[in-house]
């Protein structure tokens, strides 16, 4: 199963189980691989999809070190669950 699928099926799951927060983490990534998929007017393989996810990955973290020194646990508590639900698509 390609990685693509894989997010899909977990975007099922999500909504059969109405987890919204994992739910919207998977559309961002859903939405991200469409987008990088529209631009480069190609489909992405698993290599081009880890790109995809590593580049948000380190977005998530640089978002999670403002958050500490902003004192902004609410906000810190979000970028750390996306970075869960990413690390799983990563080897």
């Amino acid at each position: 199963m390609s990685l693509k699928d894989a997010i899909s099926e977990d975007t099922k799951t999500a909504m059969r189980s109405k987890d919204a927060a994992t739910l919207g983490s998977l559309r961002l990534l859903s939405a991200a691989i469409k987008q990088k998929e529209v631009d480069e007017q190609t489909i992405l393989n698993d290599d081009d999809v880890l790109v995809v996810i590593q580049k948000m990955l380190k977005q998530r973290q640089d978002s999670i070190e403002a958050f500490q020194k902003a004192n902004r646990i609410d906000l810190l508590e979000k970028e750390q669950f996306e970075v869960q639900v990413l690390s799983r698509y990563m080897p």
